[in-house]
């Protein structure tokens, strides 16, 4: 069927597909969620979980791109203690898009209510968001969230049922792991972003610090930032209360990445031989993700300017750092391996390297598979008028796609509205892109037709967030001081195709002159996945302190 067909077909066929959703919405199965009858009205999202397992509770089920139970979401606006809101047919869900396509049969059901806060930001506009309790934007287990117990029920979508859950337990706040020998914790309260959100927000990090600190207290440091999504762990899986890694289990990780367990690293951070040095991790949250990618952005505000100007100034006095370029190094895989990146070329002569590991896109024009700049659909390519193409999010290392680009959408629709998902692609939007009417961020692409805003494109390549486009733009005044600090790692069958944009990246950096970019391009084969490194983190380590001693030397003829 063309395309003009079918969309005759869909406008013939929509008055009756909307009248069957609200004929079973209004006589189908439903859920009726209430708040307790004491305590205050509360804005936020409602959802229900439905699991043929209680164990464990459905909500920890639910909300896993490649994995996760059925359930339905609905916005909630100042809800009454005691009062109840409804999902029915009409609510979005993931993996199935409606209550009414649930087979009948006995499930266990549970409701969550993922809290608001309401925002008064500095640039006028009053937001309803998920304030994250240092969670890192996990909607099912949030402090201060409330959950309803888990039932087990009969249902089925072709017939009237109400069942009603009472949200009757609020999860408790996180437990923070103690400060050790090794390692320390710290959460500063952030002057900037406070005043760009109208509300107190927070930056920290987790400190790894080297054999002998305590006992040499006039010596200093250099410091290896180590980046990526929220965590309260130590830098690099630190743990020296682990277990011995088999020799079967290490023949296997071996084939996907050299790697190596936590135990195995703090073996070799403890030892005597091991360079002295400061690892670092940031945590950064935001009101849309667990993590900001340490940029200002017309929705995250000045996370960028904190981090540079606040966290790092009180974590380099607090702890003895050297506060020189050549001592600041970085590294991160994945959202961390474009933190990394961007860090260093947004700020050259603050760091002095960076290696990105299968970073997040590089260059927009692989926006994972899609280019933003032309493609007019997120979800489909099409071949001729008869046949398309579905866009896939996600492959195995055989090359198998195992989600595709309209499965991952449909996800964060059932999620959240107006970009409150706190999953990727609307964290993607919230840090490149710029903010809608309403003062949210911006849609890339409509969630459920997949249809691309290239304005919303265009700015965020306009505005520095596509790392090929603007160092080609700026070479001429960041790249000498850039020279020999940028390395990509990436395996070449990486899961979430984002080999494809490093390639880009570097036909740019290998065209460069006057200077050439100096740095390294490393790519995993044959069927290296996402998450692939060639080689240990205790070899990174030495590698970063070599990298360190031989610009120090330099620093010091200056």
């Amino acid at each position: 069927m063309n395309r003009t067909l079918l969309l005759a077909a869909c406008a013939i066929l929509a008055p009756g597909i909307a009248r069957t959703v609200a004929a079973q919405s209004s006589t189908g199965l439903r859920f009726e969620i209430a708040l307790p009858k004491a305590g205050s009205a509360l804005t936020g999202r409602a959802y229900v979980a439905v699991a043929k397992d209680g164990t464990p509770e459905p909500r920890l089920q639910a909300g896993g791109l490649a994995r996760s139970t059925p359930f339905f979401g609905a916005d909630v606006r100042a809800l009454p203690p005691g009062q109840a809101v409804t999902i029915d047919a009409n609510a979005a869900g993931y993996p199935l898009r409606s209550l009414a396509s649930l087979p009948a049969g006995d499930y266990w059901v549970q409701a969550v209510f993922n809290v608001y806060t309401e925002f008064h930001r500095a640039d006028g506009r009053t937001l309803w968001l998920h304030q994250d309790q240092w969670e890192g934007q996990q909607w099912n287990e949030s402090p201060g969230n409330l959950v309803s117990e888990p039932r087990r029920v009969h249902l089925d979508p072709h017939t009237a049922q109400t069942v009603r859950l009472t949200l009757t337990r609020t999860l408790p706040p996180i437990a923070l792991p103690p400060d050790t020998k090794w390692v320390k914790h710290i959460k500063i309260q952030s002057r900037l972003l406070t005043a760009f959100w109208g509300h107190p927000m927070y930056l920290g990090a987790t400190v790894l610090l080297p054999a002998g600190y305590d006992e040499h207290a006039d010596q200093h440091y250099p410091v290896i930032y180590e980046q990526g999504h929220f965590t309260l762990s130590p830098p690099f899986g630190f743990d020296p209360d682990g277990t011995p890694e088999t020799a079967e289990h290490a023949a296997h990780r071996r084939l996907l990445t050299e790697r190596e367990p936590g135990y195995e690293f703090a073996r070799a951070w403890m030892s005597d031989s091991f360079p002295r040095v400061i690892a670092i991790t940031f945590q950064h949250p935001t009101p849309y993700y667990d993590d900001s990618y340490a940029v200002n952005s017309a929705n995250d505000g000045p996370y960028g300017d904190a981090i540079i100007q606040e966290l790092i100034p009180y974590l380099e006095k607090q702890f003895r750092i050297i506060a020189k370029p050549y001592a600041r190094i970085l590294i991160g895989g994945s959202t961390g391996g474009w933190e990394a990146l961007a860090l260093q070329i947004y700020h050259p002569d603050f760091f002095g390297g960076a290696w990105g590991l299968y970073p997040d896109p590089v260059d927009f024009r692989r926006y994972q598979l899609s280019n933003i700049y032309e493609d007019t659909s997120a979800f489909a390519i099409a071949r001729s008028p008869w046949i398309a193409s579905e866009v896939p999010a996600e492959r195995e290392n055989s090359g198998m796609p195992t989600i595709t680009m309209r499965q991952e959408s449909q996800l964060e629709d059932a999620l959240g509205t107006h970009g409150r998902s706190g999953e990727q692609l609307e964290a993607w939007e919230a840090v490149f892109g710029p903010t809608d009417a309403q003062g949210y961020p911006a849609a890339l692409w409509d969630k459920r037709t997949g249809h691309m805003n290239h304005e919303v494109a265009g700015y965020m390549r306009d505005h520095g967030y596509d790392l090929r486009a603007y160092l080609e733009k700026n070479w001429n005044t960041v790249g000498t001081p850039l020279r020999g600090k940028i390395h990509v790692v990436v395996g070449e069958m990486d899961s979430y195709y984002l080999n494809l944009a490093c390639y880009l990246l570097q036909d740019f950096l290998d065209s460069t002159t006057a200077p050439h970019y100096d740095g390294s391009f490393t790519y995993g084969r044959p069927l290296k996945p996402h998450g692939w490194q060639p080689w240990t983190d205790a070899a990174f380590v030495r590698m970063a302190f070599d990298t360190i001693q031989a610009h120090a030397s330099m620093d010091v003829g200056r």
